[in-house]
């Protein structure tokens, strides 16, 4: 290393740096001989590592539609990766989300009139067990709203017909058949 700076001072007599949208080196060596350089500023490290432009816009795309899981297996199979050149993951999607301020899936959602498990509950006057239970019957219509299975529910029409209250009624029994119950057995 010392032998290289050395010979450096010895070649070189003048060198003028400037740094505009360009790095220009001016070199002027010892025999009279001048040299220009011109170098692209090298990108800042947020720069390297920042998230195609392809990418966020496909993710705002099917935010509209899909959870984060889904997100990321969607863009995944088609190749996208991360600006660190990384498989996508859902909290990837997540971040990068927050980073370009994208709304999330439950926001759009929401948005769009959807109301939470408690809300249609508590505008139907049921419980929240009820409401999976009717949505799982098909009764009410739910929308996964997050990859933890949570569904954001549209409001039913007013003539919703609800299901029977209480216990099912009993099967009856075939018709001329009666059952008879053996009273030989006596409680002690």
């Amino acid at each position: 290393m010392r032998e290289r700076k050395r010979i450096a001072r010895l070649l070189l007599t003048d060198i003028t740096l400037a740094r505009t949208d360009n790095i220009t080196v001016h070199i002027r060596l010892r025999g009279g001989q001048d040299h220009t350089l011109t170098l692209p500023l090298p990108l800042a490290s947020w720069q390297i590592r920042q998230t195609p432009t392809e990418v966020v816009s496909a993710i705002d795309t099917l935010l509209e539609e899909h959870t984060d899981s889904e997100i990321a297996a969607i863009l995944t199979s088609k190749g996208m990766v991360s600006g660190t050149g990384q498989p996508l993951h859902a909290r990837l999607i997540r971040q990068i989300g927050k980073a370009y301020q994208l709304r999330s899936h439950t926001q759009r959602l929401r948005e769009e009139g959807l109301l939470t498990l408690n809300d249609i509950a508590r505008h139907l006057g049921v419980g929240l067990s009820t409401v999976k239970t009717w949505r799982n019957a098909g009764l009410l219509t739910g929308r996964r709203a997050n990859d933890k299975n949570e569904y954001l529910y549209q409001l039913p029409s007013p003539d919703l017909a609800r299901p029977r209250r209480g216990r099912p009624p009993r099967k009856p029994s075939p018709a001329g058949k009666t059952t008879t119950t053996s009273t030989t057995r006596s409680a002690v």
